[in-house]
């Protein structure tokens, strides 16, 4: 489906309650596919998010000419073919609506000896690269763009990558992860430090894969010319998707809802972390490691949240997560204020502009900033509200109507299944009242 095609449609007086197991990790499942293809030998990857997102990285390395049995169960085979068994495709690799994809395969085809172009739809095709694009030509990689930085991306082959030390202006694991893939094939060391902690994903896994890495306090590296064996991978549950029933069952009445085997990497948590700011109840149980990961259940039941003015500190460790947060903050008592974000305003939508609009309309009070939001809390009004084809702004308004005053409509909704796919009828099970229809139906 196209991203115009779909509405959600969400009554009021909802509520969560039970147990349920959101998919797979979209970080980790797009990792394991790239690492496990350069990989020596066979990985098998267990709970792999089956979403188009996924699935675009996937196709992507299939025309690289790595043999991938699957996806069927969440269960996926990859027989790797070493740093240097990729082959060139015959056509442009299609991205989708994926910037994860796009960002980590710059830095992994730079050291490549063939050309590459990448590119995606139109809402990833307005995204800016040069973010990655730049160091990557620090690093002797040869990358042309469109006139704005932004795709299709065109790699060429045969350059020669030289390791570097870099520090990333801003944090970004996409940045750093791009980068690290890249030192895989560069002479000498790469070595990146981070302003702030990002998701650390790519380094666990490189370890899992057997590649000596080296971590320090906000800096990494690797040597180049490493070799990676294949391995088991268990994704566990992604906690950006958990965070919409987190959410969820904060605001309406009367839950209490178990989410079970959810990842808990600690530089992915900072949407615990706002939540008990803003007085939620969200119980940890059963904290378990899976695969190098941390994994663990967790309880949230209602709770009366409050407005707080959101550390920038967290603000990284919550960047996928603020559309669900922005929720929370309009049903909360008082005033939030979050700063330090202006990376929300080049995400799948501005976020930012695209979350206060809907609040707006909703009738809460939210004014955009340069790099943030004020939201003053209140109950949200039923109404019409336009995801301009973003799945998390998406699947945030319709957390929203379980404190509505009426039902809420969210348009252009199809790209809900490149994060989430099954959310409908999950949310639904949970007791979400939400129905999906086609456009115009």
């Amino acid at each position: 489906m196209a991203a115009d095609d779909l509405t959600l449609r969400v009554a009021p007086g909802g509520t969560l309650a039970g147990r349920l197991r959101v998919p797979g990790d979209k970080s980790i499942s797009h990792r394991a596919i790239m690492l496990g293809a350069l990989a020596e030998g066979e990985t098998r990857v267990g709970g792999f998010l089956e979403g188009e997102d996924c699935l675009a990285t996937l196709r992507a390395f299939r025309a690289l000419g790595v043999d991938i049995q699957g996806p069927e169960d969440g269960e996926v085979r990859i027989r790797g073919v070493g740093l240097h068994g990729l082959r060139a495709p015959a056509a442009p690799l299609d991205m989708g609506n994926s910037g994860t994809s796009m960002r980590l395969m710059a830095g992994l085809l730079a050291g490549q000896p063939f050309d590459t172009v990448l590119t995606g739809d139109a809402s990833l095709t307005r995204r800016p690269m040069r973010r990655v694009t730049d160091p990557l030509a620090r690093m002797g990689a040869r990358i042309d763009t469109s006139a704005d930085g932004t795709p299709p991306l065109h790699i060429h082959g045969g350059t020669p990558l030289q390791g570097m030390d870099y520090a990333l202006p801003v944090a970004s694991a996409q940045v750093k992860s791009s980068l690290l893939l890249a030192g895989l094939y560069a002479r000498g060391r790469t070595c990146i430090t981070e302003p702030a902690p990002t998701r650390d994903h790519t380094e666990r896994m490189l370890a899992g894969f057997g590649l000596a890495v080296e971590r320090g306090e906000g800096r990494v590296c690797l040597q180049g010319g490493g070799r990676l064996q294949g391995t088991r991978i268990q994704v566990p549950g992604d906690i950006s998707s958990a965070a919409f029933f987190l959410v969820g069952a904060s605001i309406a009445p009367d839950c209490r809802l178990t989410l079970e085997h959810v990842g808990m990497n600690p530089t992915r948590t900072g949407v615990i972390d706002i939540l008990r700011l803003m007085g939620a109840d969200i119980r940890v149980e059963n904290p378990r490691e899976v695969g190098g990961e941390p994994v663990a259940d967790l309880t949230v039941s209602s709770a009366p949240l409050q407005g707080v003015e959101i550390p920038p500190a967290l603000v990284p460790l919550a960047i996928d997560e603020f559309p669900a947060l922005f929720v929370a903050a309009a049903c909360a008592r008082g005033r939030t204020v979050l700063t330090d974000a202006a990376e929300l305003r080049v995400k799948e939508s501005d976020r930012i502009q695209v979350m206060a609009d809907g609040l707006l309309r909703l009738g809460i009070q939210a004014e955009p900033t340069a790099d943030g939001m004020v939201i003053q809390g209140g109950d949200p009004d039923g109404g019409e509200v336009d995801s301009h084809g973003d799945h998390r702004v998406a699947m945030a308004f319709a957390m929203a109507a379980l404190r509505a005053r009426g039902p809420i409509r969210i348009r252009h909704c199809a790209n809900v299944n490149t994060s989430f796919p099954g959310f409908v009828p999950l949310a639904a099970g949970a007791g979400l009242p939400i129905e999906a229809e086609e456009d115009g139906a």
